[in-house]
């Protein structure tokens, strides 16, 4: 079994300092440090070229050298991407490209001969048919999507070959959720409990990849980064880079991916809503940003080039065109105030900054951002958020109690089964130092009883699945799962 990990980090370009310092303190410089004590680690990066520019910025030299030094190493690869961390499925051809150029011309002005990406990871793992044949052009060999993009469903993807998207020569590498997820979620946290939930996987022949925010390790979960350390350092796992898996797997098959992005359910995208947390149908919120989003760069489009002005500009819109302020309007569940004015303004003055802009143009971008503006204040003081909150994470209610104890006989003793073994591993998980795990047993144990246990129980449960041996256990276990699979996107971790 090879296994290939992926991390993509990036911060916004107007980051505050202090928020810079915290992530590159808690995550950046340990993760870049475990990586260059261990000679044989072999990790393929995605690193934005505007947190490039950032680091430049701030003073953090160190950590560009280090890179720089990794990469020549060939224990990191790096990817390309979308400088801006732009959403791709929404910008035309043009700005496509452009956002692409711009981030391999900082990265390489940055890390020099270290950067030669054959890989492209798309911002969210956004993906429509219309970008395969553009990244393609751009001289990149892959792209990595989510699983879901396969056909649709979780599961489905045959890790022991490789894929070519239709009509293409870029092959296609899709991230596994299930271990990705239980990473993420700070289920494992340790190389021994990664071995207990890869257990199948460490004696085949198959290749695994998992996919996360590199922030997750250490910022988004302190103490993370600790068993990626010892990931690093056990020779249990076949580390080896993205690109290296086309050296071990030569059966390739052709797909054709499905629109689709990281966070992307079963649900989601049969109801054609696979971008909600960008483009919501029933958030006009989104439809403002995206209307105020147009409008800044129609206007900058009709710009004269020669004016002394453009340059500077041009940038700024560039810089706006990325995703954050949707993804932080979004509500279902991620939310914002700071964050979506901090978008709505960016665009409102790149509009007041275009020279002979007309006044009509100048009350429409006004006009959309106070609309932007006073409707986030609004929905927040009024409670909206907390209700919108409430109705997504009821979607994902399933209560394990009705599915065992309710069904009486052995759904009884099923049910006092699991939360007798999540007590002793619960304690357990404590006695280990891993605290996240513990709670995570402590969670769920309540939520079962309490019948509000959310989807992210499905973790505790899918690790237990098989101490119970009894075929009708199964049964109902495998129906929970497969609901999990047809609601659940596969980013589950907190990424405030």
């Amino acid at each position: 079994m090879y296994l290939a990990n992926f991390l993509h980090i990036y911060q916004p370009a107007g980051q505050q300092r202090d928020i810079l310092e915290a992530i590159a303190v808690q995550s950046y410089r340990p993760i870049f440090e475990g990586i260059r004590r261990n000679k044989n680690v072999r990790l393929t990066l995605n690193i934005s070229g505007v947190l490039l520019e950032l680091f430049d910025r701030h003073g953090y030299h160190k950590l560009i050298d280090l890179l720089r030094r990794l990469g020549k190493n060939n224990q990191i690869e790096f990817t390309g991407s979308a400088k801006y961390h732009a959403f791709l499925p929404f910008l035309n051809e043009k700005e496509i490209i452009r956002q692409i150029r711009e981030n391999n011309e900082t990265n390489s002005y940055y890390l020099g001969k270290a950067y030669n990406p054959k890989g492209f990871f798309p911002s969210e793992m956004g993906y429509t048919s219309k970008l395969a044949p553009i990244i393609e052009n751009e001289g990149f060999k892959w792209i990595i999507l989510d699983e879901i993009a396969y056909n649709g469903e979780v599961g489905k993807v045959d890790y022991n070959q490789v894929y070519k998207i239709k009509d293409t020569n870029l092959n296609v590498f899709f991230r596994e959720r299930r271990l990705s997820n239980l990473i993420m979620s700070g289920v494992v946290r340790s190389a021994e409990t990664l071995e207990a939930a890869m257990k199948d996987d460490l004696k085949s022949k198959r290749y695994v990849i998992t996919a996360m925010d590199g922030e997750t390790f250490g910022h988004h979960r302190p103490g993370l980064e600790k068993m990626l350390f010892e990931i690093f350092s056990s020779h249990k796992f076949n580390l080896i880079t993205i690109s290296d898996i086309l050296k071990y797997y030569k059966k390739e098959i052709e797909v054709a991916p499905i629109a689709s992005t990281w966070a992307s359910s079963k649900q989601d995208i049969n109801e054609g809503i696979q971008f909600i947390s960008w483009s919501d149908p029933e958030n006009p919120i989104h439809k403002w940003q995206r209307r105020l989003t147009s409008l800044a760069l129609e206007e900058v489009y009709a710009m004269d080039k020669k004016n002394a002005r453009y340059p500077e500009i041009r940038k700024k819109m560039d810089a706006g065109l990325a995703s954050d302020h949707f993804w932080w309007a979004s509500a279902k569940p991620w939310w914002s105030v700071e964050m979506i004015e901090l978008g709505a303004q960016n665009l409102l003055e790149i509009v007041r900054a275009v020279p002979g802009i007309g006044q009509d143009k100048l009350q429409e971008a006004v006009g959309l951002y106070e609309k932007i503006i006073s409707t986030a204040f609004e929905w927040q003081r009024s409670g909206k958020i907390r209700e919108m909150m409430k109705r997504r994470n009821a979607v994902y209610r399933i209560p394990f109690k009705d599915r065992t104890w309710g069904l009486g006989g052995v759904g009884g003793a099923t049910y006092r089964a699991f939360l007798d073994m999540m007590r002793t591993l619960e304690k357990k998980a404590a006695m280990r130092g891993e605290y996240e795990k513990a709670i995570l047993w402590r969670d769920a144990i309540w939520r079962i009883e309490n019948k509000t246990d959310i989807y992210e129980a499905i973790n505790a449960i899918d690790l237990l699945r098989k101490e119970i041996p009894d075929k009708e256990v199964e049964r109902i276990i495998e129906k929970y799962r497969d609901d999990y699979r047809r609601l659940r996107g596969g980013q589950p971790e907190d990424r405030t």
